[in-house]
Formats: structure tokens, C-alpha cells, sequence
């Protein structure tokens, strides 16, 4: 998939994974369109990258065909990458109780639910593409987690969603590989972005030492550096690719 003069969205895109590639993409010649709840980091982001900003949380079907709209609106919306998401910590029953359903849903709800929304509204928009010369019309990059397969105490919830991402990755691409849409994931490990940003330097060099190779948190651009490889190569298609720098989690 040619990247320059291409439309591209990314949905969670104000911060952290979201706005490394936003950077990367714009930077690579694409027509971005940044789609966040916080219109604060966002704008400001799309100013300085030359991109489009519209809010939209990802649950929102409106919303979030409005930025599809407007990632389509040049010459096509030719590549869509879902980085939003949200946590909770909370074991499955513990002294207080068994875990909050409805916390566990909101998790299910955003980070499932939310990547799925995304990814029917942008798939439907690319179907409208035509064709480049090896029948592509687009490109769906989703953002899982390793906890999709290491998931550990107190993080039942983030697992079973991101879990989801990477069980439905294979079917849409197969249902999509009619109309040239491949359909990729991303399940990044331990990485510099504004949740670990507010531990301590100490816990933060702690949690990189515990990576094999290389010793250290992975870098947003890192990140960003994959979905361009994944736009660039059409074999990618219908699988999860870990980030992790061979990094298994431990129970806890």
C-alpha cells in the first residue's frame, strides 16, 4: 500500500502509540486524520503535523464515521489504525467482593467493541476504493497487547479484550480479502507512553531491565515504525505481530 497521498486515520491518536504514528504517517506523505476523545492534544497535534482533527470516542458509530468521512474525503481512506484504549486493575474476586461487571464491561465496551467499530466503518469506507495495481484498497491496523497472552494478575479484563482484537484479526481479514482490505495487529509490550510516563524512573528502568533484548521500554516510533512496515508489505495480512522485545510476563 502506497502510504504517500494516502488517506489515513488513526482513532486514539492524541497521545502516546496513537500520535507516534500520526507523526509517521503524516511524515511519509499521508493525509491524516486524527480521531481522539481529547480535542486539546489533538488539535494541537494535527496543527503541528499538517493533519485533520475530529472527536470522536471510538464507541460512538456517529463519531467515528464522521472522521471516517473526513480520512476519505481526499483521494480515499487507504489506511486506518485503531490505538485507543483504556485499563482497569481488578481480580476476578477478592476480599471486597467479585470484580465490577460494569468495569469490566466499560473496558470490553472500548477497547473490543471500540477497535471493532472502528474497523467495520473504515473497512466499509476503503471498499469504495479502487484498486492499486495489486488489487489493495486499504490497510486496518489494530492495537492488542501481549496481555492478550500474558496477562496477568488483576488484569482479567484487559486481557479478554485485547484477547478479542487478536481473535477477530484472522476472520475480518478473511472476510475483507474480496474486496482487498487486509486486516492486521499490533500487540505491543512494555512501552514509553504517558501511562508508564507517571511511574517513578526507577520503576520505569525496572520494567525495561526486565525485557531481554533490547533492555529498555519500547519507543512510541517503534510502534509507528511497524504499521508502516505492515502499509508497506501486502503479505502482511490477518495476523497479530508482538512488539515485546521477547518480553513473557510473569503472573504478576
Amino acid at each position: 500500500m502506497e502510504v504517500r497521498g494516502a488517506g489515513a486515520l488513526v482513532a486514539g491518536g492524541a497521545s502516546g502509540l496513537g500520535a507516534a504514528t500520526a507523526r509517521a504517517l503524516a511524515g511519509a506523505g499521508a493525509e491524516v486524520t486524527i480521531a481522539d476523545l481529547n480535542a486539546e492534544k489533538g488539535e494541537a497535534l494535527a496543527a503541528e503535523i499538517g493533519a485533520s482533527f475530529v472527536a470522536a470516542d471510538v464507541t460512538d458509530a456517529e463519531a467515528v464515521g464522521a472522521a471516517v468521512e473526513r480520512a476519505a474525503s481526499g483521494g480515499g481512506l487507504r489506511v486506518s489504525v485503531c490505538c485507543a484504549g483504556i485499563g482497569w486493575a481488578e481480580r476476578v474476586a477478592h476480599k471486597g467482593g467479585p470484580h465490577n461487571l460494569e468495569y469490566f464491561s466499560n473496558v470490553v465496551k472500548v477497547n473490543l467493541i471500540g477497535t471493532f467499530n472502528v474497523l467495520r466503518l473504515a473497512a466499509a469506507a476503503m471498499s469504495e476504493n479502487e484498486p492499486d495495481d495489486e488489487g489493495e484498497r486499504g490497510v486496518c491496523v489494530n492495537t492488542a497487547s501481549i496481555a492478550a497472552f500474558d496477562g496477568q494478575i488483576g488484569q482479567v479484563a484487559y486481557a479478554a479484550s485485547k484477547g478479542g482484537i487478536v481473535g477477530m484479526t484472522l476472520p475480518a481479514a478473511r472476510d475483507m480479502a474480496g474486496r482487498g482490505i487486509r486486516v492486521m495487529t499490533i500487540a505491543p509490550g512494555l512501552f514509553d507512553t504517558p501511562l508508564l510516563a507517571a511511574l517513578p524512573e526507577e520503576a520505569r528502568q525496572a520494567l525495561g531491565a526486565g525485557i531481554p533484548f533490547p533492555s529498555r521500554l519500547g519507543r512510541p516510533e517503534e510502534y509507528a515504525r511497524m504499521v508502516l512496515e505492515i502499509a508497506a508489505n501486502p503479505m502482511l495480512n490477518g495476523e497479530t505481530i508482538r512488539l515485546d522485545g521477547a518480553l513473557r510476563m510473569p503472573p504478576r
